[in-house]
């Protein structure tokens, strides 16, 4: 559910750009580090949301390779050891509360 709700929500957006594009045709100045030029409008929109989405694309991309290897690392230390992996940390049942120790103290002082 959650991949088909992404990929509506990325065709909603996208439709909302071309839209926004289509409507700005008018040309426009830019100016670049280098020199200065003219081009539409609708190019500048269509080429600044294609560069932000291949700048957030790569940036993910980084992000979910180090935690893939990550995992892998993790997996292969878990089937490495010898040890029963629990979900609380803990082999043995918790100790006694604090009242059922303070009551075993008083015990074996009388």
């Amino acid at each position: 559910m959650k991949g088909q709700s992404y990929i509506i929500f990325a065709f909603v957006f996208a439709l909302i750009i071309a839209i926004f594009a289509v409507i700005n045709v008018d040309p426009v100045q830019v100016n670049y580090m280098f020199g200065t030029g003219e081009a539409p409008l609708i190019l500048v929109i269509l080429i600044s949301v294609l560069l932000g989405g291949l700048a957030t694309a790569s940036v993910g991309a980084v992000r979910y390779f180090k935690l893939k290897r990550e995992n892998r690392s993790l997996k292969q230390k878990v089937d490495q050891s010898n040890e029963p992996v629990t979900s609380s940390g803990f082999d043995e049942a918790p100790d006694e509360s604090v009242e059922a120790k303070e009551e075993n103290e008083n015990r074996n002082v009388t």
